[in-house]
Formats: C-alpha cells, sequence, structure tokens
C-alpha cells in the first residue's frame, strides 16, 4: 500500500481548494436559511428609485430580514446594486418580476442574493442553478409546483396569493410535504397567521406593507413590519 504524506503547506492549499468549493452552495444555504427563520420577504414595488430606498430603509428598521426589488421599479439594476452594498451582511437583497435568464443574470452581477419569478422559467431556474443563487418561481397548480421543484426550485412562490388563498398551501403540502411553499400577493397582517399555519415556510408582503409610501408615511411600514413579524413567530410557536 502507497502511503501519501503531505506537508502542512500542501494540507492548506487542499483546505483552501475546499473552502472555494464549498463557498458557493453553503452560502445559498446561508440565504435560504435567512429567509425562512425570518419567515417574511418585503417585496418593493416604487414609483422611483428613490422611494424604492425610503421603502428598504423603512423595513430595515423594522427588522425585516429580506427584501424583493422587482423589476418594475425604475431603474431597478441601480436600486439593487445600491441597496446590496449598503446593507450588505445585515439584509438580503434579491430581484422580483424577473422573466428571463438574462435579467436574472443582470441582477445576479449587480448583487441580488436571490430571484423571483411570476412563473416558471427553466432557462432562468438553469442559470440561476449555475450560479447558485436561490431561484423562486410562481405557481398556482399542483402540477406548476412539481414542475418548479424538479427544475430545482428551492422554495415555491404560491402566486397570486389572494386567489389561492392559505387552503391551497395546506392542500398541496398534503401530497408534497417537502414543498416549500411562500406566497405572494394577499398576505397582511390579519392573515398572516394563517398563512403559517397552513404550511408556508414563509410569506412575501407587497402593497400591505408598504402602501404608506403612497402618503410618504414611511414609519407605518416599520411599524407593521415589526407587527408581521410578530405574528409570524406567534404563529410558529402554536
Amino acid at each position: 500500500m502507497a502511503v501519501v504524506s503531505l506537508s502542512l503547506e500542501g494540507i492548506r492549499k487542499l483546505r483552501g481548494q475546499a473552502e472555494e468549493w464549498s463557498f458557493m452552495p453553503i452560502k445559498k444555504l446561508e440565504v435560504l436559511g435567512k429567509i425562512v427563520a425570518s419567515g417574511l420577504v418585503c417585496v418593493i414595488r416604487a414609483d422611483s428609485p428613490d422611494q424604492a430606498g425610503r421603502i428598504a430603509e423603512a423595513c430595515a428598521l423594522g427588522g425585516v430580514a429580506a427584501m424583493e426589488i422587482t423589476f418594475t421599479v425604475p431603474g431597478a439594476t441601480g436600486v439593487i446594486e445600491h441597496l446590496a452594498k449598503k446593507f450588505s451582511g445585515q439584509i438580503l437583497v434579491g430581484a422580483g418580476t424577473v422573466l428571463d435568464p438574462e435579467t436574472a443574470r443582470i441582477a445576479i452581477l449587480a448583487g441580488a442574493q436571490y430571484v423571483i419569478s411570476p412563473s416558471l422559467n427553466p432557462d432562468t431556474a438553469r442559470l440561476c442553478n449555475r450560479y447558485q443563487i436561490p431561484y423562486m418561481p410562481g405557481a398556482g397548480t399542483v402540477r406548476e409546483v412539481v414542475e418548479a421543484m424538479e427544475c430545482g426550485a428551492d422554495i415555491v412562490k404560491v402566486f397570486p396569493g389572494e386567489l389561492l388563498g392559505p387552503a391551497f398551501v395546506k392542500a398541496v403540502r398534503a401530497p408534497l410535504p417537502q414543498a416549500s411553499l411562500m406566497p405572494t400577493g394577499g398576505v397582511s397582517l390579519e392573515n398572516v397567521a394563517e398563512w403559517i399555519r397552513a404550511g408556508a415556510v414563509a410569506v412575501a408582503v407587497g402593497g400591505n406593507l408598504t402602501a404608506g409610501a403612497k402618503t410618504g408615511d414611511f414609519a407605518s411600514i416599520t411599524k407593521l413590519a415589526r407587527a408581521i413579524t410578530e405574528k409570524i413567530k406567534e404563529a410558529r410557536a402554536q
């Protein structure tokens, strides 16, 4: 039997290679873990980059762990880049309303840590998997949920949530307990506990959380973010 000996320097090199090889997958798991642990993703749709930034600030003060900048926001790429740098290591910044792999790549290069789409696009899933970026496509039927999972979606966005309701999540998870579902649309302070109890791993809240921005009442966003986060904790404890 051949005996292989390694110098201390050789061991260090191998360790460094192992860390490099495992960096991206571990980073991906950390992003997913943070979203699930918090349970709340703030969906930011705004009329201008400035308004988007102020909403993000209000959410940060409210303890939001993850925010989604949709590509309906004017200058969305710049907003993502700015917020990703500003909140680096503090708050996750993702890209939403991503319809194709080209937009996904632009978002990732700008600093997006996860990508969300209203529906499944296999090419977008493939690109996100390539760069080990969590991809969360929308689904409104059991078949769509399964197809999203087969394409490697780590969390499937239940959309439109206001039409499907918490009962959809509960029904899907009966035959598919392995499905990680996150409703978007129709989630509010009044019903967020119902979504969590139905089996949602997290919720994405947009207009019901950020409505105050229209009148300049950003303090209400901070207050509501805290209240929703507390409701999620309470529902999980039951």
